[in-house]
This record gives C-alpha cells, structure tokens and sequence, in this order.
C-alpha cells in the first residue's frame, strides 16, 4: 500500500507538471488503434443491417477490449514489481500520471481562450473542435467560449476524478480499464444511424462506470466553488446543481455542468449542432450573462482546485485504510 500511495501521489504531480505533451505517444491511443481495428472486424455496414448481430458485436468489442487492456496492463505493472518494489513503484508512478489528463483540459482549453484574446474567431473554433464534438464551424465568439468552458466542465469528471478515483481503488490496471471503457464511448457510443446498436454497450457501461464518480466530481467542484474569488459562487453551485444535474441525456454529463454553470453565474448547454444536424437539448443554469473568454481561465480554477481537493482525499482514504485495513 505504501508504494500505491506513492505512486498515485507522484502520478498526480507528473500530469500537473508535464501533462500530454503531443510528441509523447499515450497509450490510450493503442486503444484507439484496438477499438478501430475490431470495428472494422466486426461491424460492416454495407450488408443488410441486423438490430441483434450489431448489439452482440458491440457486447464483443467490449469484452475483447476490457480483456486485452486488462491483461496488458497487468503483465506490466505486477511484472515490474516482481523485479523490485521500486521499479514497480517507478511504472506505477508513470502508468497513474499517463491514465490522468488534468492539465491537458488546461492546455487544450487555454488554446481556445488564447485565439479569442487575439480576436482569431476561425482559430478558435479550430482550437475548440479538437476537444469537443458538436460542429464548431459556425459558432460565434459566445459559443466557442461556452464550448470550451462546457468540456472542461464535463471532463473534470471523465479525466480527472473518475480515473483517479479508480487508480486509488485498483491502481493503474483498473484505471486503465476505465480509460479503455471512456474511450470506446468516445469513439462508438454515439446514438447515429452506425453505431446505434453497435456501441450501446459501451454507452452503457460508460454511463455505469461514470455514475458515482461523476456525482462525486460535482460534489469537489462545489466545494470547490467555496473557495477564494468573488467570481465563483459555492452557494449557486449548489443551487443549480440540485435543480439541473439531469438537464442531459446523460444520467452524469450535466452533474458537473450544471454545478459549473452555478459557479460562475452563466447558462450552459441548449441546442448544439453534431454531424450537420441540430440536437435539441435542456439549458444548465441561469441567463445571467454572456459567456466570456475568461470563463474558460475561470473553469480551469474550478478544475484544478477539484482535482488537488480530489487527490487529498483520495490520499486520506489510502491512509486509513493502511492504518485501519
């Protein structure tokens, strides 16, 4: 447990110092690489298309995925710590750091906040489509901002608090699993004429895996609301939280919108265009004002505050349990 508890605590410190650097290749992507090669293996759209042989190739692609990341995974980290207890913890320390993505939600949303402050609208929705996935093309400098600010938002749970409240649990093999169950959601869980069927087991675990995690990273975002700033607002945090937490197709997306929207005073959410075509969704909070740029550098506060109050007590929760365990 000692060497765990250093490893999650150094995983941590690397993703604030070093973050995603783009020339460092991320294992995630060989998940990618997996789900794209066995979609292509398993789902062929030109043939007559079947409701059932595309929901037992998707229950497929779950399995083999989750197995292949699973076994991976353990090969590496229990191998390294058959070596030595050091080495062990040097890998977990590295494999924890790669599974959390805090300051990547910076960087990439701070590219957006950077063109807006430079009046680069077309740089900014560029910049803004690298990390959301509604059509960008057409938004206005409201829009861009509200994007930026929404994923931050959202991801605070899917990037931070969840992965790391699974590598405090199971260490980097569990939290890698939960990555591989993100990222099959992200590329096949959508509710589109392909992957309708296809990718609803993955929507669905997505939707298990994220369920308390996602109530948990809202519950550190109030809290983190609490703290210094007269721009953020503990109390309306917890307001609109209660009242808009299911403003969302999603059972978790708008838990921690909806406290990010109460935090800073602002109207998240409403219609979004995704594929050329317009989804009707519920607005999260209040039309108190416009969205602004500096919500993105606000967001990023309420990001990084929660995740340091997320750490700590993951920590403690460690330490009780070497101590009363």
């Amino acid at each position: 447990m000692r060497y765990h508890m250093i490893a999650f605590l150094a995983g941590f410190l690397l993703d604030l110092w070093i973050g995603d650097p783009h020339w460092l290749y991320h294992p995630v992507r060989l998940i990618g690489n997996l789900i794209t090669v066995l979609e292509h293996k398993l789902l062929d759209v030109t043939k007559a298309r079947n409701e059932k042989k595309e929901r037992h190739a998707g229950i497929l692609l779950v399995l083999a995925v989750l197995f292949c990341t699973g076994v991976v995974s353990g090969i590496l980290l229990l191998g390294s710590y058959a070596l030595s207890p050091v080495a062990g913890c040097i890998l977990e320390s590295i494999m924890t750091y790669q599974i959390l993505a805090t300051k990547c939600l910076k960087v990439e949303s701070m590219k957006v906040y950077e063109r807006l402050r430079e009046d680069d609208l077309a740089g900014a929705r560029t910049a803004v489509s690298m990390i959301v996935g509604r059509d960008t093309q057409n938004l206005d400098t409201a829009g861009v901002a509200k994007a930026a600010v929404e994923t931050v938002a959202e991801n605070t749970s899917d990037g931070v608090i969840a992965p790391m409240i699974y590598l405090a649990i199971g260490g980097p093999i569990l939290g890698f699993l939960y990555k591989a169950v993100n990222t099959m959601d992200s590329m096949v869980g959508y509710k589109n004429d392909r992957y309708l069927n296809f990718g609803r087991t993955a929507a669905k675990l997505d939707d298990a895996v994220n369920y308390i995690p996602a109530r948990i990273s809202a519950a550190l975002m109030i809290a983190a609301a609490y703290g210094p700033g007269k721009q953020f607002s503990g109390k309306d945090a917890l307001r609109i939280f209660k009242r808009d937490r299911y403003n969302h197709a999603s059972p978790n997306s708008a838990q921690t919108e909806a406290a990010c929207a109460g935090a800073l005073h602002l109207r998240l959410a409403g219609d979004a265009s995704y594929f050329g075509k317009i989804v009707k969704k519920p607005f999260i909070g209040d039309d108190i004002r416009p969205v602004e740029a500096e919500d993105i550098v606000r967001v990023n506060v309420l990001l990084y505050r929660s995740a340091v109050i997320g750490e700590i007590l993951c920590l403690l929760g460690l330490w009780g349990v070497t101590l009363f365990g």
